[in-house]
């Protein structure tokens, strides 16, 4: 059965035009890679992998792309697992993704070295419920049918709440679905809930008639990362491009804490999303993030999804998350527990 069948299309084509791609964790189909530009000057290519309304967005609309001493061409992907294909294969030299895809791409021996990551609040990763549903607590849904991303931070995020609730995944019945299909599902009440991130979660709260059972929030790392080719980081010149872009990475976060709504409209147009619904998940989360260190913290967070994905048979093999991270770039950035901002109260 089609989603376009089960759910309305103006909710659908937005959630179409983002899958995954502001999650930048979970799977879709079709690898993507397509190129989207060239940006700066001079003899050196950064070829960099993004998602839809990711880092080219975002460093446009802070002006940190106005003059850049190499160039960047810029590769677009559905989701965290295509990019990190592409970073194996030697096509891209880095891209942003979230916490779980590096996971999956190191258990598969990927070519591939953390070496970044910003922290955000966790309050858009959640377990949503319909507004009339009877289920109050993660306990109640024992025996419950849920929608996820597989291998997504919302695969992760939902076996902790569970788990934090006394319950594995054999209690419940999940329905691996992306986005799109898992809210037309959700829509027609064919799951019981739906474990999702932002900006689905806003888009659901505000035009699926959705209410929040549980967030991420306490439960899960908030991270996301930056991930490049090992090849590149033993070019010395793009080893100093790499540097020069995360600092602009760091720059343009800065950015978007202090212009939420510039942000704001700038990611709706580029992604479709409304404008308030575009302005609720940058401040309930993605104008929430800090650039941090790929610390020994960070890597103790990571085991543990590495250990939970691996005792649910869940990955082909357990591996330690450390042999894939490259810390050279952590000097100048802050420790990975360092708090997300905040809007206050509401967000």
């Amino acid at each position: 059965m089609r989603a376009r069948h089960l759910a309305p299309a103006a909710l659908l084509l937005p959630f179409a035009l983002l899958l995954a791609a502001c999650g930048g964790s979970s799977r879709a189909e079709g690898g993507g890679g397509a190129g989207s530009g060239t940006d700066g000057k001079g003899s050196l290519t950064l070829n960099v992998g993004d998602q839809k309304g990711g880092s080219e967005a975002l460093l446009r609309a802070a002006g940190e792309l106005d003059d850049l001493p190499y160039k960047i061409k810029w590769s677009t992907f559905t989701s965290g697992p295509p990019l990190l294909e592409a970073i194996n294969a030697g096509a891209v030299d880095v891209g942003a993704v979230g916490n779980t895809p590096p996971v999956f791409a190191a258990a598969a021996k990927s070519k591939i070295k953390v070496i970044a990551g910003s922290h955000s609040r966790s309050d858009g990763e959640t377990i949503l419920v319909k507004k009339g549903s009877p289920l109050r607590r993660p306990v109640q849904l024992k025996g419950k049918s849920i929608a996820v991303a597989q291998g997504s931070s919302a695969h992760y995020q939902l076996i902790a709440s569970l788990k934090k609730a006394g319950l594995t995944p054999k209690d419940v019945t999940l329905n691996y679905l992306q986005p799109a299909d898992a809210l037309a599902a959700f829509t027609r009440g064919k799951v019981d809930a739906w474990a999702v991130w932002d900006p689905y979660t806003a888009q659901a709260l505000d035009q699926a008639d959705a209410r929040v059972l549980t967030t991420g929030q306490g439960v899960v790392n908030g991270l996301s990362f930056q991930v490049a080719a090992p090849a590149a980081l033993d070019d010395k010149k793009k080893s100093a491009a790499l540097k020069d872009y995360i600092g602009r990475l760091r720059r343009a976060q800065d950015w978007v804490f202090k212009h939420p709504d510039a942000w704001a409209k700038a990611w709706a147009k580029e992604t479709g999303l409304p404008d308030k619904v575009a302005l609720d998940a940058v401040k309930r989360t993605r104008g929430t993030a800090v650039a941090v260190a790929v610390d020994k913290a960070a890597v103790a967070s990571e085991q543990r999804i590495v250990d939970a994905f691996a005792a649910l048979k869940l990955i082909p093999r357990s591996f330690g998350f450390g042999a894939f991270v490259d810390p050279r770039f952590n000097g100048d950035l802050p420790p990975s527990g360092t708090a997300p901002r905040t809007y206050g109260k509401g967000h």
